[in-house]
């Protein structure tokens, strides 16, 4: 039986090499910089009419929240304009879109999580609100995709929150200032991988999913579980978000409701607790 062919966009990020290492069942064709250049449409419909997917999972971005405020051309040139161009030629040539979006397209103040239906505009960050116009060109431009929203990753070979706090705790600090008043999903990119899994097992399915673990936390309870699963003893001090002023807001409220995977009776997203205790022991060998 032939293998369902999928190519990626952003293959050598932290997502992308989790989905090149997990989709065994499909053929997966990772593609990075010069060749995977989303920006330039022309070379990315080149690209699809060579390789003929049957799927393109969309990773590609640029992801660094705080340079994206201090370069707001370039962050709508790639997660507006290039996604776009990948919208654009994935319909062109008749290949269904997988596209990874964020919870920053939220702007963090209600006070439960947020589920499919509720509006989105961008939020408050030029980060949130250049994803969410690349959200809105997929919906134009190619009816056959998905829409996956996650947050608060953590992958192999990171970067990410995980990896920071096991390195700052080699440093030997006294005590670790972490944030408590922002509330989340730690999401494993493997996590992420076998959820994509099911849906690109179903070609019936369309529209946006949210595809966070299961559970919530502050960054400050996280990082607790993370040293009592590494078995690391290390200080953790709870602070505010005022306290650690970033270019660029974070949303206090980032917690991500699953309504799509049970509409649609999908295996549920497992628990963040379990899915960092499976990372943190592939980790370690």
């Amino acid at each position: 039986m032939k293998k369902l062919k999928i190519l990626l966009t952003g293959g050598q990020g932290m997502l992308g090499r989790t989905l090149t290492a997990e989709l065994t069942d499909f053929e997966v064709i990772p593609t990075s910089l010069p060749e995977g250049d989303i920006t330039n449409a022309s070379k990315f419909d080149r690209l699809l009419k060579q390789h003929k997917p049957d799927a393109v999972i969309h990773c590609a971005a640029m992801t660094a929240v705080d340079r994206c405020e201090t370069e707001r051309e370039l962050a709508f040139k790639l997660n507006a304009a290039g996604t776009g161009n990948v919208a654009a030629a994935c319909q062109r040539r008749r290949c269904r879109l997988i596209a990874i979006s964020t919870d920053y397209v939220f702007d963090g103040l209600i006070d439960r999580a947020y589920h499919e239906f509720d509006r989105a505009s961008g939020g408050v960050t030029v980060y949130g609100q250049s994803k969410f116009a690349g959200e809105e060109l997929v919906r134009e431009l190619c009816p056959d995709h998905i829409i996956a929203r996650i947050s608060w990753l953590y992958g192999a070979g990171g970067p990410s929150f995980v990896h920071t706090m096991i390195k700052l705790a080699d440093e030997n600090r006294p005590e670790l200032k972490v944030v408590a008043d922002q509330i989340g999903n730690p999401t494993s990119t493997l996590a992420v991988a076998r959820a994509l899994r099911e849906i690109l097992r179903h070609p019936e399915l369309a529209g946006t999913f949210h595809l966070t673990c299961e559970g919530e936390c502050s960054w400050y309870e996280f990082a607790q579980e993370i040293f009592r699963q590494s078995g690391v003893t290390q200080q953790v001090v709870p602070c505010t978000t005022a306290e650690f002023p970033r270019p660029a807001q974070r949303p206090g409220n980032s917690r991500l409701d699953k309504m799509m995977l049970r509409l649609h009776n999908l295996p549920p997203m497992p628990h963040w607790r379990n899915a960092l205790e499976e990372f943190l022991k592939l980790e370690g060998g």
